[in-house]
């Protein structure tokens, strides 16, 4: 019988037909697809508990328009459903923009290791993004969601600025050819106000290049993985196994 596998995305644009592509790819599994606002929080409370495996493919709990951005935290049930499903050591993998969804709920990101921000605040600036960027993927280590993957493999998508806790992680890819300084990407909070690519008055410090790790502080398996922002990606064989084998992983319910 196949296990199961919830997948919860929206809140962020993304290409339907090649993105069903990449979850049929990833193994056999019973897939339920949850989109927010349609429905990802109001109905996923009990899926998150009961399914197999879990991927995150949404950045919700934002509203933009007329150049701003509003934030609310997830619901209660919504909280709580995660931390059970955690606390019986049932994990997660995070993918692409997830790094940037409820911004408001700071365990959440405690967990996660890192936080994409679309606005400045007490954290500091707000992050930095650069589409299409041709990198270079080095596997940093021998860990279960990493083995069978060539040692580096070249990697075009869309990188982030923003930042990541590395004493909260473990590292298993990092993107090498490229520097994560703010020379090299565009303010977000600008992207948001109507000015695309623009780094105009902004400033960020220098960023980590981890581009795929496990947390080390989430309750239970909790794997992100950056690349993920197209069809290029989700097409990538050596991506496709990354996501298929850091979902067999956390499926598992045990920590390393």
């Amino acid at each position: 019988m196949a296990r199961s596998l919830l997948v919860l995305s929206g809140g962020h644009p993304y290409e339907a037909g090649p993105f069903g592509e990449l979850l049929a790819s990833l193994g056999d599994w019973q897939i339920a697809h949850l989109v927010h606002p349609e429905g990802g929080e109001a109905d996923a409370a009990a899926a998150i508990e009961s399914a197999d495996a879990l991927l995150f493919y949404d950045m919700p709990g934002y509203s933009f328009g007329a150049g701003r951005v509003t934030m609310r935290p997830p619901s209660p049930a919504y909280c709580a459903a995660l931390a059970r499903r955690f606390a019986r050591g049932k994990g997660a993998v995070a993918l692409h923009h997830a790094l940037a969804g409820w911004a408001l709920w700071a365990e959440w990101h405690q967990w996660l290791g890192g936080q994409f921000h679309y606005q400045p605040g007490p954290h500091g600036p707000d992050s930095g993004y650069r589409h299409e960027v041709a990198y270079t993927a080095r596997v940093v280590a021998d860990h279960p969601v990493t083995r069978g993957l060539p040692q580096t493999f070249p990697v075009t998508d869309e990188l982030y600025l923003c930042p990541i806790d590395e004493a909260a992680i473990t590292p298993l890819v990092r993107a090498e050819g490229f520097a994560f300084s703010r020379d090299n990407f565009y303010s977000a909070a600008k992207a948001v106000a109507g000015a695309m690519f623009s780094r105009a008055g902004w400033d960020h410090p220098d960023g980590s290049n981890c581009i795929a790790w496990q947390s080390r502080r989430a309750p239970a398996p909790l794997v992100y993985i950056q690349p993920g922002d197209g069809p290029a990606a989700y097409a990538h064989p050596h991506l496709r196994r990354l996501i298929a084998q850091a979902l067999a992983y956390t499926a598992q319910g045990a920590c390393p």
